[in-house]
């Protein structure tokens, strides 16, 4: 299978990853400057970043100048031939280089072309620019930090980005199995602030769902300002008794028999409703022993539990793998693990541009033809 991807940043270019890592053949559309996310942070080579390194494994990159009518040809060259399009492009730009859903049609019938941007299409913000930081807002991420007492605050992680690339790839296997069942492909749209509403109110429609309402929006037990790790005697913990039987076991642990009755925790109603202050005794009990012993008794006794995990922990943890050109990193394993079809790292991150000559000449371009356009400035590479 040959995805297209005409995206940038993290959102697409993780929903391909995904793909990639599942075994597709993706390919890279990048301009001069190449996909922003090979400038996010610092890296071992210009245009190699961390994230880079890990993002766009499994990809060939070509450096195409779409601006220009023959760059905008050999898109739709390499369209012809690919399952799938990706684009994070808004209806507005993505129209002014003639790459429309439409218009890659016309060549493919039944391509999967998956379209993600910030708001839907037929909305009156079609066109208004979206990232994280932005999307994050507009789906009440700063109202959650507000609910807990704090001024309103975004959390520190792209994690309107990672949600929506994570639905996209979702959603393009999904009408690919469609494809293979009809023949028919389809345009799908995957707007942004669509998602993270979604996501957001999982829980957080809580009460408010029903009609009338039989509550204000928010769950109480991850909105308490006490829902966080725990500072025991020497380090910090996160132990999160949830069930009658955990406060049980956890109450006698800390020599607190006097709350084995309490009716706080006597059903998961109340114990939901008393979070905050079930929170603090369980903060009080934590910092009478050290981390590992906490963990040990944990263990022994069935209460989930952890030791609070560095960054830099979360990172000298991973594999170790050699860059052809940007030599040792760390590489950041496919989640999912499938019995029959595992996912893999086949190959590293591309430099911007590599693949370009190889990616045309198997769209049927001649070696002439190659040339004219490097000349010409439509195709580069770093």
């Amino acid at each position: 299978m040959q995805v297209l991807d005409l995206s940038s940043v993290i959102m697409g270019p993780m929903a391909t990853q995904a793909l990639g890592d599942l075994g597709a053949d993706v390919i890279i559309i990048e301009d001069r400057s190449g996909d922003t996310n090979r400038a996010m942070g610092p890296g071992p080579l210009p245009g190699m970043s961390g994230v880079s390194l890990n993002l766009l494994r499994n990809k060939r990159s070509v450096g195409l100048d779409l601006k220009h009518p023959d760059g905008r040809g050999a898109f739709l060259r390499l369209a012809v031939r690919s399952d799938v399009v990706v684009t994070n492009l808004r209806p507005g730009p993505l129209g002014r280089l003639g790459l429309t859903y439409d218009e890659v049609r016309a060549v493919r019938p039944d391509v999967v072309f998956c379209q993600a941007h910030g708001y839907p299409s037929d909305s009156d913000r079609a066109d208004a620019p979206a990232y994280d930081d932005i999307i994050q807002s507009a789906s009440a991420i700063g109202d959650l930090f507000r609910r807990q007492g704090h001024e309103p605050n975004l959390l520190p992680t792209l994690v309107a980005d990672k949600a929506v690339g994570l639905t996209m790839a979702v959603a393009i296997t999904a009408a690919l199995f469609h494809r293979l069942r009809t023949g028919e492909g389809q345009h799908i749209e995957v707007p942004m602030i669509d998602v993270m509403r979604a996501f957001v109110l999982v829980e957080h429609g809580a009460g408010a769902i029903p009609e009338p309402p039989l509550d204000t929006a928010g769950y109480r037990r991850i909105l308490t300002p006490e829902r966080r790790p725990q500072r025991t005697a020497d380090g910090w913990i996160n132990v999160l008794p949830y069930t009658e039987a955990h406060y049980h076991s956890l109450f006698q642990l800390g020599d607190r028999e006097d709350l084995l009755d309490d009716s706080r925790i006597a059903t998961r109603e109340t114990r939901i409703a008393n979070s905050d202050s079930l929170y603090r005794d369980v903060a009080a009990i934590i910092r009478t022993r050290t981390t590992e012993e906490w963990l040990d008794e944990c263990q022994r006794v069935g209460i989930p539990a952890t030791g609070a995990v560095s960054l830099d922990e979360l990172v000298e943890d991973l594999p170790l793998a050699q860059h052809p050109v940007a030599g040792r990193y760390r590489v950041i394993p496919p989640p999912v693990r499938y019995s029959a079809t595992p996912a893999t790292v086949r190959s590293p991150a591309p430099t911007l541009g590599q693949d370009g000559r190889e990616v045309l000449a198997g769209a049927g371009y001649s070696r002439a033809e190659i040339e004219r356009l490097e000349t010409d400035g439509v195709l580069f590479r770093a």
